[in-house]
């Protein structure tokens, strides 16, 4: 057929974003209802749930990565897709405890075949100069896929909580089969089948992009970053919404049931995050080429944990929804400069290893930090939440710490080695990653 992997990739990544955020957005807007409601989770549960997600994500982030750069990032991106739906599905159709945790190993796996994979893809297509222009017009994608997948949970959860996440689920598998057809992959060369050594291949090139992350000083600290954030997130990922569901909520349309409020509550914060994307483009694009970003990440940093801290804190409803919806903002400014900054110091040949290093270091945080701060949660919410803000402030003193820029060393004609100041380097695209994927997600 003459369309057969023949899209456009600029206009093909737009579409692929809006199109996933608008899949994830069907099954997470109302998960956290579903998992209590209909399921009948307790907060232990929550925070097992979503530590057999992160560990899942933990031990196949690397081989999933490798597979992306030696293989084929569409075949990763397709198998990827079609292990979310059938995940989705599953949490969906049987809403027990053990068939959830089920769930989240399956699509948790699929994630990492993902993550990184479709970033990778777009910067072999039109080059590291286009990218980071590419991927803040593709958040705003992403957003715009969120609000009308936020406005259809909603109205489908007041007939089923469940047939949200049923139709995500078959969204994804026919996301898969969609880009196998129309996703074209011109600038990937894999390793010719009689050059491949398979463990030895994979070794070397795990190795290469290992090396990255230990020698570069912006990649060894954003992994460090990485990890410190996924200490603090696994709880709060899974426990504002149990907070929330404590606050009496008014009536709306003639009814308070939480499936409206948390929908109304996830498309008020997606649509200032899109505010808050667009200005970012509109007044200051400089920020995403600028060789040391670390006082504007430093202060997102800051807002962030502000945000989990207050929102711990407060008793009001309102109060504690101001204070989410900071986190999510300063999240939402950070990640292109971020993504930006990071891909800059990665070659395409290690490129999806090198960040999903980085989403693992995300996961051995979630995964350390979750069922200890799940347990506290038992005993007090607020000192779970509180805790999960206080660890983000060493965050804050990493980014500050690369102010400067690197110093790296060369070695000069005569033998000696010297320090030169090592400018960062000019624009390339977001890698920073999608951290191990949160269910349900903050707004």
């Amino acid at each position: 057929m003459s369309f057969y992997r023949s899209a456009e990739p600029v206009r093909t990544y737009y579409v692929y974003n809006a199109a996933l955020s608008f899949l994830f957005a069907l099954s997470f807007t109302l998960s956290a209802v579903y998992y209590v409601r209909d399921a009948g989770l307790n907060p232990l549960q929550l925070v097992l749930v979503g530590t057999v997600l992160e560990l899942s994500c933990f031990l196949f982030e690397i081989p999933t990565g490798i597979v992306a750069d030696l293989y084929s990032r569409r075949l990763s991106l397709v198998i990827g897709f079609v292990l979310i739906g059938a995940g989705f599905l599953l949490q969906a159709l049987v809403p027990a405890f053990l068939a959830i945790l089920a769930a989240q190993v399956l699509w948790g796996i699929g994630f990492t075949f993902t993550s990184g994979a479709d970033q990778a893809w777009i910067t072999d297509e039109i080059g590291t100069e286009r990218a980071a222009g590419v991927f803040v017009r593709a958040q705003q994608f992403e957003l715009g896929g969120t609000i009308v997948g936020t406005v259809v949970a909603g109205v489908l959860g007041l007939i089923s909580l469940p047939l949200p996440m049923v139709l995500s689920g078959a969204g994804m598998i026919l996301l898969g089969l969609v880009l196998h057809v129309v996703m074209r992959e011109q600038n990937f060369h894999r390793t010719p089948r009689e050059e491949r050594e398979t463990f030895r291949q994979m070794a070397d090139t795990f190795r290469a992009g290992l090396h990255a992350a230990r020698r570069r000083p912006v990649v060894r600290t954003l992994v460090i970053i990485s990890l410190v954030a996924g200490l603090s997130s696994e709880a709060f990922d899974r426990l504002w919404s149990v907070k929330l569901l404590t606050f009496t909520f008014p009536t709306v349309f003639g009814t308070s049931d939480p499936a409206i409020w948390f929908t109304l509550f996830a498309l008020a914060g997606t649509l200032l995050s899109l505010s808050a994307s667009l200005t970012l483009t509109r007044f200051f694009p400089g920020l995403l080429k600028s060789a040391h970003p670390t006082g504007i990440l430093a202060t997102l940093a800051l807002l962030q944990g502000a945000g989990v801290i207050t929102f711990a804190l407060v008793g009001n409803l309102w109060l504690a929804l101001a204070a989410l919806w900071l986190r999510t903002i300063a999240d939402t400014v950070r990640m292109p400069i971020e993504s930006a900054w990071l891909n800059r110091h990665v070659d395409s040949r290690s490129r999806a290893t090198v960040i999903s290093i980085v989403s693992q270091a995300n996961a051995i945080g979630q995964v350390a930090g979750g069922p200890p701060l799940g347990a506290l949660g038992r005993t007090s919410l607020r000192a779970a939440l509180l805790a999960s803000g206080l660890i983000l402030a060493p965050i804050t003193a990493l980014y500050l710490r690369l102010g400067n820029g690197p110093r790296r060393w060369r070695r000069s004609p005569e033998g000696r080695t010297s320090p030169t100041h090592q400018p960062l380097g000019a624009a390339d695209p977001r890698a920073c990653p999608r951290s191990a994927p949160a269910d349900p997600r903050p707004w």
